[in-house]
Order: C-alpha cells, then structure tokens, then sequence
C-alpha cells in the first residue's frame, strides 16, 4: 500500500462530495460537500492542496450491467479537468456502483433524517469510494480504477 493522503470525489449534478483518508489508508472521513459549478474544480484543488494529497479518486458512475452513460462521460470530463489542473497530482477513476445507495443506507441505519442526510450523503458516498479505492488497493497491490491523463 502507497503511503499517503487520498482524496475521493463523487461526483453529482447539484454537489460534489469530498473525503480523505489518513497517510496510512485506514481511516476515511468526509471533508466537504462542494455546490457543483465553475468553481467546483478549483475548490476541490484547494482540499488536494490543503490535504497535501498524493491522489485524488473520482466516482465513475456504471450501471449495474457495467456500461458508461451520460453520468459516467460527466465524471470522465471533470476527472480529467481536475487532473489537469492539479497536475503532478494523478487522478483516478474508479467505479462507484451502488455508493450512494450504500451510503444512504449506512445513513439512515445510524439514525439521520431523510432531510439531513441529503446535505451529507455525498460526502458519505465519498467515503465510500474512497474505502473501495484503499481495499483494491490493499488487496492486490495496485492503484485502483483507471489512470486520467491530464494532457487529454
């Protein structure tokens, strides 16, 4: 396992969730939720930054079947927007399926309301990402998803 701090996005139409892990990838917590928009990116560089991270994951939105949709080209287009701003700093993306609805559902197993759980489930959906990430990772030794080439 690569030491360092990771950072993961989920990306969303409204909000972008935001979440890092500690140096040693064993503990991931939400940071932010960031309105989507123009300045989004820039905010997210800022978190990579402050966080001194060593990667940023990006959700890769799959329908169950594993096919890309107009969800999956969205996050493809941010991923590789963010990685070229924040190049030397590699971006990956990874597959996300079902984050979100395992994240509403750790949610509201843990007590939040329907209505608070929508300011924070795209953060716990980044948790979740971000805790897919570290396993693949521990478990085969490899990064995980798919490098974005910042020059594309």
């Amino acid at each position: 396992m690569r030491r360092g701090r990771r950072i993961a996005v989920d990306v969303g139409d409204a909000r972008i969730g935001v979440a890092t892990c500690d140096p040693d990838g064993l503990l991931a917590t939400p940071v932010e939720t960031v309105p989507a928009g123009k300045k989004a990116r820039g905010r997210i560089a800022a978190v990579v930054a402050e966080y001194e991270a060593v990667e940023v994951v990006v959700g890769l939105p799959r329908s169950l079947n594993g096919r890309e949709g107009p969800a999956a080209a969205k996050a493809r287009d941010f991923a590789r927007r963010l990685a070229a701003l924040i190049d030397p700093v590699p971006v990956r993306l990874v597959d996300e399926r079902m984050t979100t609805v395992t994240a509403t559902q750790g949610l509201r197993a843990s007590g939040v309301s329907a209505r608070k759980g929508r300011a924070v489930v795209d953060q716990a959906a980044a948790v979740v990402i971000l805790e897919s990430a570290l396993e693949t990772e521990k478990r085969t030794g490899n990064p995980p998803g798919e490098l974005v080439d910042p020059a594309v």
